[in-house]
């Protein structure tokens, strides 16, 4: 039980690690483990729930400010001078707001701001969109990171984690520098292309809407042309069979040449399993959605939105012979219903 002993503001120390569990929880990397573990510390101490819940409103308040910091494009020309200064005009508003090392400010804190370091991210839930120097377009789903890298000689993006969708334009200035999307298995080469991309635990997923993608293999240099209509798993030493532009049932955006349904914030389910539906959704909130079972097996079809997973959830129990069981805000359960 938490303790009753009253409190008449919150110390530093507490805030700081409520900050450093906001930032683990809404990392995309956080695991059951992480969840039970801060679930103990919550009911620790009442100290502690206070300053988680003032960190979750600081998250919220601000949510949208350091991605960008209201300025949807920055490029190599934006002056180091201007990102450090406003990197310290939104400290100081959120220094303003009450606590010595806010929580909003905590989990954006180790993102360069992209004037001098071309990082991208976005939290769990987050999806932005990103317009490079040569006009080209990146969009960036839940929890991912890229690093982009452009040389007199390239245009590259890494891609750290997540999942992102491409499109191309043609370099500028009459230049004709290669488009590559880097990932941990394979260098992507686009030819002149939109496509989705997504790293995945030891493997990358490519699906092509557009034109041709030709993949270069880690290990040794094998190659592969993807065509228009077409996706491949592969990892850093083999290639998987391309097949039509669908995974675990699920339409990936719709279909031929349709953008990723995660672009337009849904997630299309056809004929998918519900455990396999469920481990896509979790992707979008925070903490572990588990999957009983004995209702793995239960179909799952529709468009959802992807902004209110729990509003998701409901409408599975709604449609499905199962009940969503929460133990806590981040450990939900979908089991079968009683009787």
């Amino acid at each position: 039980m938490p303790s009753s002993q009253p409190s008449t503001g919150l110390d530093g120390a507490v805030v700081r690690e409520a900050a450093r569990w906001l930032v683990r929880l809404h990392s995309g990397q956080a695991g059951p483990d992480d969840y039970a573990a801060f679930e103990r510390w919550r009911r620790l101490d009442a100290r502690h729930e206070a300053a988680w819940q003032r960190a979750e409103r600081l998250s919220r308040q601000f949510g949208a400010l350091p991605p960008g910091l209201g300025v949807p494009v920055l490029t190599r020309s934006t002056a180091d001078r201007q990102a450090r200064v406003n990197r310290r005009a939104v400290v100081k508003t959120l220094l303003v707001l009450g606590t010595a090392l806010p929580a909003a400010w905590l989990v954006y804190r180790d993102a360069p701001l992209f004037g001098g370091a071309d990082d991208f991210r976005t939290a769990v839930g987050g999806n932005r969109q990103v317009v490079l120097a040569d006009g080209s377009q990146v969009q960036l789903n839940t929890a991912t990171s890229v690093a982009v890298r452009y040389t007199p000689d390239t245009r590259v993006v890494q891609l750290r984690r997540g999942e992102i969708y491409v499109t191309t334009s043609p370099d500028v200035d009459g230049r004709t520098r290669p488009f590559l999307v880097d990932t941990a298995q394979a260098s992507l080469r686009a030819l002149g292309t939109r496509f989705e991309v997504r790293q995945l635990d030891d493997e990358t997923y490519l699906r092509v809407l557009e034109h041709r993608v030709e993949v270069t293999l880690r290990a040794d240099g094998a190659r592969r042309i993807v065509e228009a209509g077409e996706s491949l798993r592969f990892t850093a030493g083999e290639f998987r069979a391309a097949r039509a532009a669908r995974r675990n049932g699920a339409a990936l955006g719709g279909q031929g040449g349709d953008a990723p349904a995660w672009t337009r914030g849904v997630l299309e389910a056809d004929n998918l399993r519900l455990d396999a539906f469920l481990a896509e959704l979790s992707r979008y909130r925070s903490g572990v959605v588990r999957c009983d079972p004995d209702v793995a097996a239960l179909r799952v079809s529709g468009v959802f939105r992807l902004a209110d997973t729990d509003n998701v959830l409901a409408v599975v129990a709604q449609t499905l012979p199962v009940r969503v069981v929460r133990r806590t805000p981040y450990w939900v359960t979908v089991t079968g219903r009683p009787g």
